[in-house]
Parts: structure tokens; C-alpha cells; sequence
């Protein structure tokens, strides 16, 4: 939305209040000269000359003036003199500024504004596809989470295997990842954690409804352990780089 600056309202305050006052002054005049032709009007000699009523009006109008004039003075230099005993350098507000009776009520304020901040934050509440407050997973929503997993875990795989396809938008997990399968371990069942990885990140691409949160740790854990183990065959990689780099060629 679209505001004036500080200095555009200061001046439309100033022209705003200059105005206000030229018309209250010309009003101030014309009703000034109006009452002083009536005093004239009325008079037995119709002029100035022992003319009570005009100098009556026009004492008071000046004392009216006078008054006017030294109420705004006196508002001025009373505001520039309350602006001017504020300090301007930073001072810390200690015990000693305020009584202990508000000290004791902003004590109070402070403590109940804390305990119905606590007491209004989400509980025990469950949105579906979304991690539960209070839990480690807070604020994640479990169908992104999964998914963002899969380019990670390619990058890791192209790295093992430099000769890994690319990767399709739409591909299965089990099936574009076939080559790290053998670096698998598998249990009782022969099911490996790609197995795991694939059904989760199914589940989450053409399932209607949001993954649980039972289901989303599954397969978080199983791209944890597939991360895991490309890692490590990164590092026998290095080092056995490293080792046959270092190893002098024998001479025949």
C-alpha cells in the first residue's frame, strides 16, 4: 500500500495548519470591520469621533488577539521545551525509574503474556502429510521431503559410478538405480533398502492421500542408508586411488 513519506506529511501538516489559520484570520477581520460599521451605523453623530461602542469592540478584538497570540507562544515553547529535556543517549531502564508497584505489574503482564504464549502453542495436533509439532520432523511436509531425496542420492550414485543414466522425471527408483543394487545389503526377505526407497517415493508421487508419518520415516531411513553406503564406497574409492597413486611402478 502506498504511503506518504515523513517529510511529505510534515509539510502538508505545516500548510495544512497555515491555512487553517489565514482563514480563521480573515474571518477574525471581517467580523472585526462588520461589528466596527455597526458601531458606526449606531452612533447619534455617525462617526468615530466619542464613539464608545467602536472602541469597545475593537479593545476587544486586540485583547482577543493578544490572548491568541500568547497561548500559541506558550504551547510552542512549552512543547520545545518538553522535547528538549528528552534525553537523547541511550539510558537502560533500571529499578530505580519506576515505582515497585509497576514494576511488580509489568512483572505480572510479562509472566502471563508468557504463559498464554506457551499455553496457545499447538499440541498433540496432527495435519496430515506433515510433521507433528514438538517432534523432530516439525514443519516438514513429508511428500517434498522424500522426493528432494532423490537427486541427492543420484549425485552420490553418479559419483560411485560415473556411468549411471541420467535421471527421468518419472522413473522408477528401483529401476534407475538397478546398478547400485548390488551394493546393497539385503535382509531376511532379500528386500534391500532401495526396495523400501522405491515404495516410499511411489507412495509419494501417485498416492491421493498424504504419506504417514510411519511411512515417511521408512523411507527417509532407507535414503539415509543408501546415502550411507554410496558414501563409503566414495571413500574405498579415494583411497584406493590414492594408495595405487602413491605406489611406485616397479621397474622391469
Amino acid at each position: 500500500m502506498w504511503r506518504l513519506s515523513s517529510r511529505a506529511q510534515f509539510w502538508i501538516s505545516e500548510a495544512s495548519y497555515t491555512v487553517l489559520v489565514l482563514i480563521t484570520g480573515c474571518f477574525f477581520a471581517i467580523s472585526l470591520v462588520f461589528l466596527l460599521s455597526q458601531a458606526i451605523r449606531t452612533a447619534p453623530n455617525k462617526s468615530w469621533t466619542n464613539n464608545w461602542n467602536a472602541v469597545s469592540v475593537g479593545a476587544t478584538y486586540i485583547f482577543v488577539l493578544l490572548v491568541s497570540i500568547a497561548l500559541c507562544i506558550r504551547r510552542r515553547v512549552a512543547v520545545r521545551r518538553r522535547l528538549q529535556r528528552i534525553s537523547k543517549a541511550y539510558c537502560s531502564i533500571d529499578q530505580s525509574h519506576t515505582p515497585k508497584q509497576v514494576q511488580e505489574y509489568i512483572s505480572q503482564e510479562f509472566s502471563r503474556a508468557c504463559l498464554v504464549s506457551y499455553e496457545c502453542q499447538p499440541r498433540e495436533s496432527v495435519h496430515l502429510g506433515w510433521g507433528r509439532p514438538g517432534t523432530e520432523h516439525c514443519g516438514i511436509r513429508f511428500r517434498h521431503a522424500l522426493l528432494d531425496t532423490i537427486t541427492d542420492i543420484d549425485a552420490k550414485a553418479h559419483l560411485v559410478i560415473p556411468s549411471h543414466p541420467p535421471l527421468k522425471p518419472h522413473a522408477r527408483m528401483l529401476h534407475h538405480f538397478r546398478f547400485i543394487l548390488p551394493l546393497l545389503p539385503k535382509n531376511e526377505e532379500g528386500l534391500t533398502p532401495l526396495h523400501f526407497y522405491d515404495s516410499a517415493v511411489q507412495l509419494a508421487r501417485i498416492s491421493n492421500r498424504e504419506p504417514t508419518e510411519r511411512e515417511f520415516l521408512i523411507g527417509l531411513q532407507a535414503a539415509n542408508e543408501i546415502k550411507r553406503i554410496l558414501n563409503e564406497c566414495r571413500m574405498e574409492m579415494l583411497e584406493e586411488s590414492n594408495v595405487q597413486s602413491t605406489t611406485p611402478v616397479s621397474q622391469h
